[in-house]
């Protein structure tokens, strides 16, 4: 109408940057030791997952080996119920680092396939990004829900889901090499590799299912050495180390 100001234009939010889906063994929580969980190493894993917060959101999955390697009871009536007590493992490793991060003063939500009360919310994508946004780590446990998928399956299924631009695999090698560097002393670590080419190589990156998933959504995979302090945090920033396998 005349004689009306105009309204001034309201600005637009920057768009949140894409997630990051970090994938950690279960074993990586017990630093080698023969307890479940290392508690040293947990507050570590932990402080180095919030460091990471201000490069962007971060999603998380874990493990259970350090609790079950490879499930249990293969020999039941129903062996499904050792892939069972695998996703169970997980959620334990997930409500060690929820307590881990809350302890180093960050904010953790746990997801899970289903809800499970006083332990995890049933996964819910437009939940988990606002959780994130917000500064939240989410530690997806529990595997997918369903046997015989292993928890790199898991990970590349909830990256594809947030629309996370990589999978961050933590490994015992600081990257893919040419060959088994703790054998060959020739070997050299390759600095990046296309989705075909680490597939022509047989590096065992993922399992296949997750490695094509992957691929499929057009989701990177970087690996790197999990065991080193500072390393987890190094790969949340801005030049993660490690190996890219990408398109």
């Amino acid at each position: 109408m005349p004689g009306l100001p105009e309204r001034a234009a309201t600005p637009c939010c920057p768009p949140m940057p894409r997630p990051r889906l970090l994938k950690l063994s279960g074993e990586a929580l017990a630093a080698g030791g023969d307890q479940i969980h290392d508690r040293a190493t947990v507050d570590r894993v932990s402080r180095e997952l919030l460091a990471g917060l201000p490069h962007g959101p971060v999603g998380l999955v874990v493990g259970g080996g350090n609790i079950m390697r490879g499930g249990g009871m293969r020999d039941a009536a129903d062996p499904t119920r050792g892939d069972r007590q695998g996703m169970l493992a997980t959620l334990i490793n997930a409500l060690a680092l929820q307590d881990g991060i809350e302890r180093a003063g960050g904010r953790c939500a746990v997801h899970g396939p289903y809800a499970i009360p006083n332990v995890c919310c049933a996964f819910d994508r437009a939940t988990a990004l606002a959780q994130m946004a917000a500064g939240t780590v989410v530690v997806f446990g529990g595997g997918t829900g369903h046997p015989y998928f292993t928890t790199d399956t898991a990970a590349a299924l909830r990256a594809a889901e947030i629309g996370a631009d990589v999978v961050l695999k933590g490994s015992k090698v600081d990257g893919i090499y040419t060959a088994d560097p703790r054998k060959d002393p020739t070997a050299t670590r390759i600095p990046r590799l296309t989705y075909e080419q680490a597939l022509a190589g047989r590096f065992g990156v993922m399992d296949l299912a997750a490695f094509e998933l992957c691929r499929q959504a057009g989701v990177a995979i970087r690996v790197f050495d999990m065991t080193a302090p500072g390393t987890i945090a190094a790969a949340l920033g801005p030049n993660p180390p490690g190996t890219l396998v990408a398109g």
